[in-house]
């Protein structure tokens, strides 16, 4: 548990500075430069990401179950998925996907994953992870409203940005569904 903890808190602080001291951010990178700073930036969440996921593997059968939906809910969590990889998609590739989801494309992604994937897991370890991150992302969709955004790396706007946007997260979609997501996750989809 300790380290699943920590990878979270390793994960979620760094994800969060831009919400709690950007202007902090913003020296820190004025005096080592912007490459070093992601550098350290994607270091730090690589080592916290590891940590999640070595931790939630070896918790999620061993902890105590909080609740268990009935079985139809696994339909609404399946559905509430079904946005997420275009979200994702039209993230770096602007067109007018992008533009109809208000604010980041990324942040409304995450917050229906961790929704759907709180309505089908109660497990102790299920609420730590899909909670955190739930609240990680209100927060930071939140605090977005009271600072500027930062300049996000993507392809050029492009009418074929919403075709690849949506059939190609509709096919990951499909993949996860098709055993995706037990081949990539190590757990089954339950879908009754």
């Amino acid at each position: 548990m300790t380290g699943f903890v920590a990878g979270l808190i390793l994960f979620l602080s760094v994800h969060s500075i831009s919400i709690v001291a950007p202007q902090w951010r913003d020296r820190i990178v004025e005096r080592i430069g912007l490459r070093p700073w992601q550098a350290v930036y994607a270091l730090v969440s690589i080592l916290g990401l590891i940590l999640i996921i070595r931790g939630y593997s070896d918790l999620r059968n061993q902890t105590a179950i909080l609740y268990m939906l009935p079985r139809w809910v696994h339909a609404i969590s399946s559905m509430l998925m079904l946005p997420v990889f275009p979200l994702l998609l039209a993230s770096f590739l602007p067109g007018i996907v992008r533009t109809m989801v208000a604010g980041h494309p990324t942040l409304v992604a995450v917050k229906f994953w961790a929704l759907a994937h709180l309505l089908a897991n109660g497990s102790v370890a299920d609420v730590l992870l899909f909670g955190s991150i739930l609240a990680w992302a209100v927060i930071n969709r939140i605090s977005l409203k009271k600072r500027p955004g930062r300049r996000i790396l993507m392809a050029p706007p492009s009418p074929r940005n919403d075709l690849i946007v949506v059939i190609g997260g509709l096919v990951i979609y499909t993949l996860m569904l098709r055993g995706g997501h037990a081949w990539l996750i190590g757990m089954p989809l339950v879908l009754r």
